[in-house]
Parts: C-alpha cells; structure tokens; sequence
C-alpha cells in the first residue's frame, strides 16, 4: 500500500503526516508513506485543498486533519479491494 500526504508543509500537513505514521505503527499495515509538496503533483490529483491524503492513488481526505479512527477506517477499506 502506498500512502502520500499532499501539502506544502504547513503545520496541518505535518500534523497528518503524523497521524497517518503513528496508525501505520500501531496496525503493523505494510505501507509505504511519503510526502509530496510539489504544486503541480498536488493538483494532478485534483486537490486544491490541502492537507490530503491519498491511498493508493485515491484521494481519502482533504481540507483538514483525519483522526486516528478515520485513517484507520479508510486503511481498512483499502485492504479490503
């Protein structure tokens, strides 16, 4: 599974970034988590609200921090395709 914050490093990015990466420990899911800050890859995903989260290549959050419970939910959602 492949995870990717979208944002340009705001405190809101880092605190997603966070959350997705402290879930990712605690559910032992093997994912890979990156970020990226770049403009032009954000809007690829037809993002113009950030933060946001994407799931291998579908975009599950965006304009605010998930909780822990919500990042799970969707991890779970995904590993179910």
């Amino acid at each position: 599974m492949e995870i990717i914050v979208l944002g340009a490093g705001c405190a809101k990015c880092k605190k997603v970034f966070s959350v997705v990466e402290k879930v990712i420990a605690a559910t032992d899911v093997e994912a890979t988590l990156r970020k990226e800050e770049d403009i032009m890859k954000i809007m690829s995903y037809d993002v113009i609200c950030t933060p946001a989260v994407v799931v291998d290549g579908v975009v599950m959050f965006k304009g605010f921090v998930p909780t822990e419970t919500e990042v799970k939910k969707a991890i779970s959602l995904n590993l179910k395709r």
